[in-house]
């Protein structure tokens, strides 16, 4: 199980993709993702190339089950919550219109790298576990659902 092995690798496609990004961008996804695999380190992470480049942290192999999510779009990135608008935000932190996501947009590690955001993360980690439907097999897997066309 490569999820307890030390820090995990970034799957070569989305490595690729990323290379693509503004290096203040890469080095806050790069940073940020480690944060979020030091909470969880038995996250999967499900990847997406949508409308953004996305890695979802999830407690399953379903993205319904997904706890987390960092899309990088162009020039910034978020800090996603699946379920956002089902969290107890006592903070404040959550941003967005949607009917269930919500995002902390990201600019600095301080953005992240607090004992606030670290209680959102667990709470949204414990939500999705009571949530989830059936137990997974999956565990600190990487997930790759992009359509790759590249060499």
């Amino acid at each position: 199980m490569n999820a307890m092995a030390g820090v995990r690798k970034i799957h070569p496609h989305f490595l690729y993709l990323l290379e693509f990004k503004e290096q203040k961008v890469i080095d806050l996804f790069k940073d940020l993702r480690s944060y979020i695999l030091e909470i969880y380190p038995e996250s999967n992470e499900i990847l997406y190339h949508t409308h953004a480049l996305t890695t979802v942290f999830s407690v399953s192999d379903n993205l319904s089950d997904a706890f987390c999510m960092l899309p990088i779009y162009t020039n910034h990135l978020n800090l996603g919550f699946n379920k956002g608008t089902l969290l107890q935000d006592p903070y404040k932190l959550l941003a967005g219109t949607g009917k269930l996501i919500r995002h902390i947009p990201i600019e600095t590690p301080k953005d992240y790298r607090n004992k606030k955001v670290k209680e959102l993360v667990k709470s949204a980690i414990d939500f999705a576990v009571k949530d989830m439907d059936k137990p997974t097999k999956s565990v600190g897997e990487t997930i790759s659902k992009i359509k790759w066309t590249g060499k």
